[in-house]
């Protein structure tokens, strides 16, 4: 039994050593991309020939409080009208769907071209709603939008022309945090996610590896879309699955990191977990239907293979970390109880790396957002535990994400509730926030104390070489599981 923990535990040691070094390979690329210079193609906007048509294409489902904002930024986009269609493809079901149909006819009155298209039923979700509103869009090129979204009105100035290049099906844009710092929990999405936005994307690209559209704040190629086989609504993560599809078809990818477009993030933990789930849910689901093909594909390089195995397994890192967490702990009696093991555990110190490459990989991330210097260094440390901590106590719900995604279980698309803090500041009072118990939760919490458990176990067998790591996993599973049963924000 010994032998078998040891075994599991160091394999899953390896594999996010593996997934480490291909961080590592992104940040070389992130510095080279940063020493590459490039003519930034432009458009004769003077010349009404040159300048190509463009459908604005914005999914809304319930999102009574955004879609006022929403439909006004748009409305500001500075390009010829003439020249642009915008669509709202609207499959909302509560009140938000008058209201959204009462702004559109104040926004048509003006001028602006604007279309309400709403479905019957939500087939395909998402991804039903753009293919339906694809195959009657006007434009060469596709702008989407999510609701939470407020591009800038200089957006399709900076984005449209670099379809000059006939190779380019995808042109995506960096996000930006319109709400980083409202609380503990939107300061670590941010932090994951401008970590995807800056090293990830740029590193991919630069690389020429597979890198994902990602939902929102892009544009796409209109033939690219039909090239690739349209949206397609059997996966959660739409978006990565038509990514890939187009990829393999040789169409290229450019991503814009100078180019921000800022969105709200979710500040309700249980708006957070059911993105979460979606997203890792997705990329497993995609790893399934992708990778075989991809695999075979000779005409793909083993590095960009290599890369996207790791791209399209990133959430089923938290399965591993989940495993080595949990492991951990009969690892440490192991090691204290059985001198069979004690050089071994010396060797896996090795692994340690991993954390020594994540450390420097989030702080360029970091640095590029917030600036250097020695303050911003010690709060970047701070950061860099906190993330973490809290990375690892979501570990149990998006592994069972990701689980459900390679096993093939299918659920519904759960949007993720949408807030507009400037208007409004109590939660309370949102009717798209539903909480209640759930299994995960329960797990959370016994987890707490399993490594609370951890932690006195480091005092009573006087070895405290994974103290700081339990002591990460107490406080991170201990402020996902309160901060969901407790709180709905």
């Amino acid at each position: 039994m010994q032998t078998a923990i040891v075994i599991i535990y160091t394999l899953a040691l390896t594999v996010i050593f593996l997934y480490s070094l291909a961080q590592l390979n992104l940040l070389l690329n992130y510095f080279k991309a940063k020493k590459n210079t490039e003519n930034v193609p432009v458009f004769d906007f003077s010349n009404p020939k040159e300048i190509p048509v463009v459908t604005i294409q914005l999914p809304l489902y319930n999102e009574l409080y955004v879609v006022e904002r929403l439909l006004e930024n748009i409305a500001q986009l500075d390009y010829p009208k003439d020249k642009l269609e915008i669509q709202v493809l609207d499959d909302s079901t509560d009140e938000s769907l008058t209201a959204t149909r009462q702004k559109i006819e104040i926004l048509q009155a003006a001028g602006i071209p604007i279309k309400h298209i709403t479905r019957t039923n939500r087939t395909g979700f998402k991804a039903g709603a753009l293919k339906e509103g694809l195959a009657i869009a006007k434009g060469e090129f596709i702008a989407i939008f999510d609701s939470d979204f407020v591009p800038h009105a200089d957006w399709l100035y900076k984005t449209v022309p670099y379809f000059k290049d006939e190779k380019i099906g995808v042109v995506q844009t960096r996000w930006a945090h319109l709400n980083r710092d409202y609380s503990l929990l939107t300061k670590i999405q941010a932090f994951a996610l401008d970590f995807h936005f800056v090293l990830e994307q740029v590193g991919r690209n630069f690389g020429h590896h597979f890198i994902n559209f990602n939902g929102t704040a892009g544009i796409w190629r209109k033939t690219c879309i039909l090239d690739a086989g349209n949206w397609q609504g059997d996966t959660l993560t739409e978006d990565l699955d038509l990514s890939y599809r187009a990829q393999l078809n040789k169409w290229d990818f450019k991503y814009l990191e100078e180019v921000e477009t800022p969105a709200e993030l979710p500040v309700a933990i249980s708006a957070a977990r059911s993105q979460q789930f979606r997203w890792n849910k997705g990329a497993a689901e995609n790893f399934q239907k992708l990778y075989g093909r991809l695999l075979k594909d000779p005409t793909v390089s083993f590095k960009t293979k290599f890369h996207s195995f790791f791209h399209l397994l990133n959430s089923s890192m938290f399965l591993l970390v989940l495993l080595v967490a949990i492991l951990s702990v009969p690892i440490l009696y192991i090691k204290n109880n059985n001198l069979t093991y004690s050089w071994y555990f010396n060797v896996i110190a090795f692994f340690a790396i991993s954390t020594i490459i994540f450390f420097g990989c989030y702080w360029v991330t970091y640095k590029r957002i917030h600036g250097g210097g020695f303050k911003n260094f010690l709060k970047y440390i701070g950061m860099f535990f906190t993330f973490f901590s809290i990375a690892m106590g979501f570990s149990v719900h998006n592994s069972l994400a990701v689980l459900e995604g390679h096993f093939g279980k299918k659920s519904e698309f759960i949007r993720t509730p949408k807030f507009n803090l400037s208007k409004t500041k109590n939660l309370k009072t949102n009717i798209y926030l539903k909480k209640k118990l759930s299994v995960n939760m329960i797990l959370e919490s016994l987890l707490f104390l399993y490594f609370g458990f951890a932690i006195y176990s480091a005092f009573r067998i006087d070895d405290f070489g994974l103290i700081l790591f339990h002591l990460m996993l107490f406080c991170g599973f201990g402020f996902v599981a309160f901060k969901s049963i407790f709180s709905r924000a």
